[in-house]
């Protein structure tokens, strides 16, 4: 029956695939569907590769979706892989005219924000990566590159590794889709080291800067991130040859420095601030980690000192020019820390705990910009 097919075509187009985010229908992944008197359905799904880590998922919310159709009393399904030309047409349908290049140019409409650090133990990753999800728990699209090829940390803090065993994105031709971890799209060198020799999360990269550089740039331009929000990217601490890279590839990128309130930390944390200008890019602010530690009596045991965040928001403003504000001050958390082994976000596990509350109110000043078309270019064409 027509009506019951139509029906069906419908509910399909409400299954998002769980790597692309995006319907099935609009992703040429459903063939032929039909149904008969008696409102037995048959549907053709056509998953991108063999092996796809997201056919049970995609099965399960088909046959769920499908089931709450009109007038469908059974489903016949039928799933298969798509053709080498049916993938070329998925990659072409999601890159567009662009084709294989960076699209987070200073044109583009997707704020990006590199997080660096002036030194290593600050807790740069954990910062990033609950700052990421706390902005996907508003409604942004959130993409995270885990730039630090040396010290790569985001994906046991996102809950992605298992057993020692690091979740790989999938590939589709030369496109890459990275895997989500609690909304959000995350790529990380560690997603391609080879557990079967050895290369699994504890393995050391030991890359020069060509071969750093080429990396960061694979990231950008064969990930597919769809349209995103915000990007935010986790650096290696220090003012490296990654650093550079950063500032070459995406010129447009905002910077937020971490810091502790220990002086020899926001002294170092300035000097990160300053080449990131020096490259082009806009230092956005300061955030102060382990800001103290709350005692039950209310008082605060500020183990690393106390004011160096503020100190280094000033000391950049002065050197940049511009006004860079204290974006937060994250106090020591037993919970956030244990969030990061676990690999459940402190914004996640215990919303209300003082660190979360902190990166929160980051995140909310961060997801209140606008993404704006002013002095951007809109490439406009011909109808």
């Amino acid at each position: 029956m027509a009506d019951v097919a139509h029906g069906v075509r419908a509910a399909l187009a409400r299954v998002i695939d769980p790597e692309i985010r995006r319907p099935i229908t609009d992703l040429g992944m459903v063939g032929e569907v039909s149904a008969d008197d008696a409102g037995r359905a048959s549907v053709a799904i056509k998953l991108t590769i063999v092996g796809c880590p997201a056919a049970d998922t995609i099965e399960r919310d088909v046959r769920e979706a499908v089931a709450l159709a009109p007038g469908v009393t059974s489903l016949e399904l039928d799933i298969s892989v798509m053709t080498p030309a049916e993938r070329a047409a998925l990659t072409e349908r999601l890159r567009g005219s662009r084709g294989r290049v960076n699209p987070f140019t200073p044109d583009s409409l997707t704020r990006v924000y590199a997080v660096t650090s002036g030194k290593g133990g600050v807790g740069k990753s954990t910062i990033t990566a609950n700052l990421a999800v706390a902005l996907a728990q508003r409604g942004l699209r959130v993409g995270l590159v885990d730039a630090d090829v040396y010290g790569f940390s985001i994906p046991g803090i996102l809950g992605l590794v298992r057993d020692g065993v690091t979740q790989q994105p999938t590939r589709v031709d030369d496109m890459i889709l990275p895997p989500v971890a609690y909304g959000v799209k995350t790529i990380s060198i560690g997603m391609f080291l080879d557990p079967a020799r050895g290369q699994g999360s504890s393995t050391a990269v030991a890359w020069r800067g060509p071969m750093l550089h080429r990396t960061i740039s694979q990231f950008l331009t064969d990930v597919y991130f769809g349209d995103l929000d915000v990007l935010l990217l986790d650096l290696p601490p220090g003012t490296g040859d990654v650093a550079i890279s950063v500032g070459q590839l995406l010129p447009g990128a905002d910077v937020i420095v971490v810091t502790t309130p220990q002086p020899a930390a926001a002294d170092v944390a300035v000097r990160s601030g300053v080449v990131a200008r020096q490259t082009g890019q806009n230092v956005f602010g300061v955030v102060e980690n382990m800001a103290g530690l709350p005692q039950p009596d209310g008082s605060v045991l500020d183990l690393f000192g106390s004011g160096g965040g503020a100190e280094a928001a000033e000391r950049l403003s002065e050197a940049t020019g511009t006004t860079v504000p204290l974006l937060a001050s994250v106090p020591l958390s037993v919970a956030l820390r244990e969030g990061g082994d676990d690999g459940v976000p402190i914004v996640v596990e215990d919303p209300s705990d003082p660190a979360a509350v902190a990166i929160g109110g980051m995140a909310d000043r961060i997801a209140n910009r606008p993404r704006g078309l002013a002095g951007r270019s809109l490439n406009p064409r011909p109808a």
